[in-house]
């Protein structure tokens, strides 16, 4: 794809179309209706859960009356819609590409998979350390990889939208794989190592990866199947320019309902310690600031490009909070404290991530945009 205003990712050589500047557009005013307001909408779910809880305490009983395990049956179906148009927006045809840039994947898998999540663990010890629950929430955020909110901030900042599509397709493959093992390695092995006891005894590595296996096999097989017969049946413009705009906004309506239902059942605990929320989203703050400037570090040791260097950064910085909050659920019930952590973590990663976004674009006046010119002038030789 070649499209104005995007770098034209190759392999190990990155030829350059200098983007189109960014640097004086208004960022915010980018974002749909949806995603500028995202925290707001949140607050809202959040109000409304408590609010409902307050008036019929019986809600509870109605939402657990037909269960799957431990999520009941219309919560099972918010959260599987939650995680569907997501999975379906992936283009998992990039990952041909994985192969041919081997350099660049490898340092965006050791960021997601190696530094990202050891960098939210030693945070959730750190700010939390009498909060296990809390602590075991945000370990459960840190693991998973972000595949849908990052080709947003990717196109606001200037990266590399072919270089960033197959990260995504590449991670939304990867967390069946690894997600279930490195959430028992940090939730239980790993405070072992230190002579704590891990905050997750009383579950097995079976309970995540079963939760994994539901709420993101099954979306992740509907995306896939929707895809590719969509692609081969009406082609990649309508797949992309007709059907994406109406069937991706509505995963918002599964996490609105998920966070309605989860305070209703929940109020009570947040109104009697707010400050232990606040506690949660400190160390969420400071996991986004972190990841994107180690990103931006290492893309500068390596000579990346600015359009792949801001890419790897959101894609390091952000994180896949629909799973996260279906594995908190479907693991530790909607009633949890690590659910409700989970959910803390869209509320703070919208605003952040829209600061770093221009960030990123004052790094590439500052640091990149010479280094982009020559590589476009050499690239027009």
């Amino acid at each position: 794809m070649d499209s104005p205003g995007y770098s034209d990712f190759r392999v190990k050589e990155v030829r350059v179309k200098i983007p189109i500047s960014q640097t004086q557009a208004n960022v915010f005013q980018r974002l749909s209706l949806l995603d500028r307001f995202l925290p707001l909408w949140i607050f809202l779910a959040m109000a409304l859960g408590i609010l409902l809880g307050a008036v019929a305490p019986g809600i509870k009983d109605v939402f657990n009356a037909l269960a799957i395990g431990t999520v009941s049956f219309p919560i099972a179906l918010g959260l599987l819609w939650m995680m569907y148009p997501v999975l379906a927006k992936v283009k998992y045809e990039e990952l041909g590409k994985v192969a041919r840039a081997w350099e660049q994947f490898s340092v965006s898998l050791m960021l997601n998979w190696l530094i990202g999540p050891v960098i939210m663990f030693a945070l959730a010890w750190i700010f939390l350390p009498d909060l296990p629950h809390f602590r075991t929430g945000l370990i459960i955020v840190g693991l998973a990889r972000c595949i849908a909110m990052v080709l947003m901030w990717n196109m606001l900042a200037g990266g590399d939208s072919e270089y960033c599509a197959a990260l995504v397709a590449l991670n939304s493959v990867f967390q069946i794989v690894m997600y279930s093992p490195l959430a028992y390695l940090y939730l239980v092995v790993v405070p072992g190592w230190f002579g704590v006891e891990g905050t997750a005894m009383n579950i097995g590595m079976a309970d995540i990866a079963k939760s994994v296996l539901i709420f993101l096999g099954i979306p992740l097989t509907a995306g896939i199947i929707t895809r590719f017969y969509f692609l081969r049946t009406r082609g990649y413009e309508w797949y992309e320019t007709r059907f994406m705009p109406r069937l991706g906004p509505t995963a918002i309506a599964g996490l609105l309902f998920t966070i309605v239902v989860m305070f209703s059942t929940q109020g009570d605990k947040i109104l009697a310690a707010p400050l232990d929320v606040l506690r949660v989203a400190i160390p969420l703050v400071v996991y986004f600031i972190a990841m994107f400037f180690v990103s931006f570090g290492l893309s500068l040791w390596r000579k990346f490009p600015y359009e792949l260097a801001a890419t790897q950064s959101f894609t390091a910085a952000s994180n896949n909070f629909e799973l996260a909050i279906a594995v908190a659920i479907g693991t530790f019930t909607i009633a949890s404290p690590e659910a409700l952590a989970t959910v803390i973590g869209p509320l703070i990663e919208v605003p952040v991530l829209i600061g770093l976004v221009y960030v990123a674009l004052w790094i590439k006046q500052a640091w990149f945009q010479p280094a982009s010119a020559k590589s476009a002038a050499s690239a027009t030789r």
